[in-house]
Parts: structure tokens; C-alpha cells; sequence
């Protein structure tokens, strides 16, 4: 059988519990393949500033999505059939050097893409983002973002140290990675700081919808504005679990009362599928505080969401 045949094994024969657990129970991709699609895991959390674990997420969020079958209702396709999409495994990093590991994951990632045209990657911290965006820059070209999160992420340093998972995209723009103009944060709530960190974050060139504006325009308010501000540009999806209420998604490391729900993130994913989606992220998924992993199915299915818009 050749390598790409039957990408997912038909659960009518090879019941969803059995097998190794990768993305989807998706083929590995090995070193020399080439794929569409690649799912790749960072088990990185050197960079979080409150509760540890996030370096389990891949492995987490991996064996909940063995439930993911092919056909998504959603979006009335079959993407493990219209595209070859493979499981490219982990990357290794230092969990004593924030600096060391950022340049490893971008310089990995350079490599994969060598044999495929787009990756979702699963966190891991969202210090991940940054070079992540690195690589998809030189990929994909100046790419908007659209970054679902409860918290800006925009911070210049924290403790003096300027990589760290409350800084990606300060970074990433210092670098001219991804095109502000297009870019927009979505579901920010909770405390901050002082209000500088608001001023700081509009200074850089950032829309925001804040969650709270969900009860005054609605879910299609939300996409309207996210198509508004995007436009024809191609863009990236960054989405820290953290956006979710806690009542949906606790298993993270800095979670925030007042989220979206599940339902209303799939909805806003689903409003915005003509977009020209690149690749995008799950981060911040935190095992240990998962109460019956209701966190991990829920990234796992937000992935399978992601790999639809691409």
C-alpha cells in the first residue's frame, strides 16, 4: 500500500483506541516524505510566567484527537482526503534556554518546510508563536494574524527577559514578521497590568475585540470585523486555549473567567473560512489542570478546525 493511502484508518475496522497516538491517528511523516499539511508538536513551557505543564500539550492533545474522523460537518469536507496531511512528530528543545530553543524551532521548521506547504503546530507556551512566525514569514511572506487569546501577548519583557510567552508578537514585530495593519487580537478580557498595557498594544498597530463586545454585536459581528480587517491578505491563526472560558478549556496555565465558549470560537472559525488561512497554532494547553481532558479534545478539535480553513 503506498504511504499516503488511507491516511486515517477506518474506525468501522480499526476501533480509535488502538494504534500509535498520533495527530488524527494521521501517518508520520518521515524524512522522506512530503505532505501538504504538517502537524508538528513543540513541547516547550521555559517561557510561561504562572503555572507550568504546557510542554505536555502535544502529547495531550494528540490522544483526544484520536475522536476526529474525516468528514467535518462544519464545513461540509473531507480534509484528510483533499489533502495529504501527515503527523511530523515533536520538536526537541533546551528547557534551560529560552534563547537557544527559539532558534532551534525556527531553524526546524525552515527544514519541514522543505516538504510541506503549511503546518499546525501544537504548544507548548505561546513563546512558540515567535519563531514559528519566523518560519512561516519566510514561507508564506508578510502574513496578517489573527490571534485568539484572553491577553495581549505584546509585552516588550517580563523580569527583564524579552522572550517569554506574554512577548511573541512584541518580537515578532520588532522583526517585521506579520503585517500589523491586517493583524487583529480577538477575545482579550480580565486584569492587566495598568491601562499602558492597552496604549502600548494600539502604539503597534493591533486591532482588538474584546470579549465583552460579543454580547453587544454577536458572533457575526465578531466575523465581521475579523473579514474587515484581514481582508485579502493571507494570514496566520494563532489561538491561545486561555481565550476560552475556564468553564470550557481549564486545563491551561493562565486562565481567565468570561471567554468565549467552544461553540462560539467554532463559529467564528467556521465565519471566516474564506480567508487565506497559512497555518496556524494551539498553545497553552496544560494537562494537569484538565479535568477529564476536556481541554485537550477541545484543542485537538480547534487543530482539525484550522486544517479546514487551509
Amino acid at each position: 500500500m503506498d504511504f499516503f493511502d488511507n491516511q486515517q484508518p477506518d474506525p468501522t475496522k480499526i476501533p480509535r483506541y488502538c494504534g500509535i497516538s498520533t495527530f488524527a491517528r494521521l501517518n508520520l511523516l518521515d524524512e522522506s516524505s512530503k505532505c501538504d499539511i504538517a502537524v508538528v508538536g513543540i513541547p516547550f513551557d521555559s517561557g510561561v510566567t504562572f503555572r507550568p505543564g504546557a510542554r505536555f500539550g502535544p502529547e495531550s492533545i494528540r490522544m483526544n484527537s484520536r475522536l476526529l474522523r474525516n468528514f467535518s460537518i462544519n464545513h461540509l469536507k473531507s480534509p484528510f482526503k483533499d489533502k495529504i496531511i501527515c503527523d511530523a512528530g515533536d520538536i526537541a528543545t533546551n528547557p534551560f534556554s529560552i534563547c537557544q530553543s527559539v532558534d532551534k524551532i525556527s531553524n526546524e521548521l525552515d527544514s519541514l518546510f522543505s516538504r510541506c506547504n503549511n503546518l499546525i503546530v501544537l504548544g507548548g507556551d505561546h513563546t512558540i508563536s515567535y519563531p514559528v512566525l519566523r518560519s512561516v514569514n519566510k514561507k508564506h511572506g508578510k502574513i496578517a494574524l489573527i490571534h485568539f487569546d484572553s491577553h495581549f501577548d505584546t509585552w516588550d519583557e517580563y523580569f527583564g527577559e524579552k522572550c517569554t510567552h506574554g512577548t511573541p508578537f512584541k518580537r515578532a514585530i520588532d522583526e517585521d514578521l506579520f503585517d500589523v495593519d491586517h493583524s487583529m487580537h480577538v477575545g482579550i478580557r480580565g486584569t492587566i497590568n495598568d491601562y499602558t498595557d492597552i496604549e502600548k498594544d494600539k502604539e503597534l498597530g493591533f486591532k482588538t475585540i474584546f470579549c465583552n463586545e460579543i454580547d453587544d454585536i454577536g458572533i457575526n459581528g465578531i466575523i465581521k470585523k475579523i473579514l474587515e480587517r484581514v481582508g485579502d491578505t493571507p494570514c496566520y491563526i494563532s489561538i491561545d486555549i486561555d481565550c476560552i472560558d475556564p468553564a470550557f478549556a481549564p486545563g491551561t496555565g493562565t486562565p481567565e473567567p468570561g471567554g468565549l465558549s467552544s461553540r462560539e470560537l467554532i463559529q467564528i472559525l467556521k465565519g471566516i473560512s474564506s480567508l487565506k488561512v497559512v497555518g496556524g497554532d494551539i498553545v497553552e494547553v496544560a494537562p494537569s489542570y484538565d479535568a477529564n481532558s476536556i481541554t485537550a479534545q477541545l484543542a485537538a478539535h480547534l487543530a482539525y478546525e484550522l486544517i479546514c480553513l487551509i
